[in-house]
């Protein structure tokens, strides 16, 4: 058996989102707006204090639902600020109600998963890196997609938050080569 990512802990919460959701292939839209919006939360802070509070991030925003959230306002944020189950920034969570409307409007359009996908032909992306020291905090196609994002109007999304989250929704199979799970997300 290989060796696991070295971004991974000895916490168990943190092992089990390593072996089974990160980095596999998300085609849902909400749930991709969901990891989207946490990625965001993330910035500044580690995953584990986002992983820890995931539930509490999923009861304050109902789920991620952003129909819900589009019409939220500033008594929500406000109201959103005093609850310790998440993260009490007020530009984040601004930011996750405005990236509610713009999440509307793409799925208007070709989809929110199938926008997000197009930037990757379709298809997970395949590199092979052997330690953690080769993996970068961003590339060229996050620059490309955190740019048209927020050109979209989505915030919080700047280019290491975009890498991030295309490694997390399976967009990019970044588990280092000695890491049983990358090959089993090798398609």
């Amino acid at each position: 058996m290989g060796e696991i990512c070295g971004w991974v802990t000895d916490d168990p919460e943190y092992i089990a989102y390593h072996d089974t959701e990160w980095g596999v292939p998300q085609r849902d839209g909400q749930a991709l707006f969901e990891m989207l919006c946490l990625e965001g939360f993330q910035a500044g802070l580690n995953w584990l204090t986002i992983l820890k509070k995931r539930n509490g991030f999923r009861k304050a925003f109902q789920g991620f639902d952003p129909h819900a959230l589009a019409g939220w306002g500033e008594d929500d944020i406000t109201r959103l600020l005093g609850d310790p189950g998440i993260i009490r920034h007020r530009g984040k969570i601004a930011a996750t109600i405005g990236n509610a409307r713009a999440w509307i409007a793409l799925e208007e359009g070709p989809g929110f998963a199938g926008y997000l996908w197009n930037f990757t032909d379709g298809v997970p992306l395949q590199p092979r890196r052997a330690a953690l020291a080769d993996v970068p905090a961003q590339t060229e196609l996050s620059q490309k997609l955190s740019k048209d994002l927020k050109h979209r109007g989505f915030r919080f999304v700047g280019p290491t938050t975009a890498y991030a989250f295309m490694q997390a929704a399976g967009m990019i199979n970044d588990h280092v080569v000695t890491c049983p799970r990358h090959g089993d997300l090798c398609h």
